[in-house]
């Protein structure tokens, strides 16, 4: 999936979504653009929408037709569509790995999974949107813990705390779901309704 440039979309969503806008820089262009808000014209219901739209997606590193295929079968769930959606992205393969601690970033556990890095219940898989069930066993392929992604995973993961519904045990390389991912707002930082707003309009 091609994008541009990341910091101009980052700074046109006005979401770090990506690392290359996580830095002090992108926050100091962001505090100087909150105080000229007042001067702009508000925008329009439907470029709110599109905003909270586009920062889930690209969140997630999805194209626009796996993205929208994810909120169909969310809204097909009337009872309780943002769970739904939230819980079918967390459950990517590439999403867990990520979660697990073994990827600094979304992209990055992406590229774990689509070079075979990583095995299901002792199988390698290169499919990135595998969805995981909690039966599944994940690990780093024997053959790629020497390799560089993994080099100091053990000392950097010694502070990291995983979400409740995932479970990595560094020694082994091995990790698995423990529970469906439990949604919250502010984990994603997106309006989840707005999102659906969007679609349905």
């Amino acid at each position: 999936m091609k994008l541009g440039p990341r910091y101009k979309i980052c700074k046109r969503l006005g979401s770090s979504i990506f690392e290359k806008c996580q830095t002090q820089r992108f926050q100091l262009s962001e505090a100087r653009s909150a105080k000229n808000k007042k001067f702009r014209r508000q925008g329009s219901e439907f470029n709110r929408q599109l905003i909270e739209k586009q920062k889930l997606r690209l969140t997630y590193g999805l194209s626009e037709k796996q993205f929208s295929g994810y909120v169909a079968g969310a809204l097909e769930m009337h009872t309780k569509p943002k769970e739904t959606l939230f819980q079918s992205l967390e459950t990517r393969l590439d999403s867990v790995v990520y979660r697990m601690g073994l990827a600094g970033t979304r992209r990055m556990a992406r590229q774990m999974v689509s070079h075979g890095h990583m095995t299901v219940n002792g199988k390698k898989m290169t499919i990135p949107s595998y969805r995981v069930k909690k039966s599944d066993t994940l690990r780093v392929r024997d053959g790629s813990k020497t390799n560089a992604m993994f080099a100091g995973a053990h000392e950097r993961l010694a502070e990291y705390r995983a979400p409740s519904w995932v479970a990595y045990n560094p020694g082994s390389f091995e990790g698995s779901l423990k529970e469906e991912p439990v949604y919250d707002e502010q984990d994603t930082g997106v309006d989840m309704q707005a999102v659906f707003e969007f679609y349905t309009r």
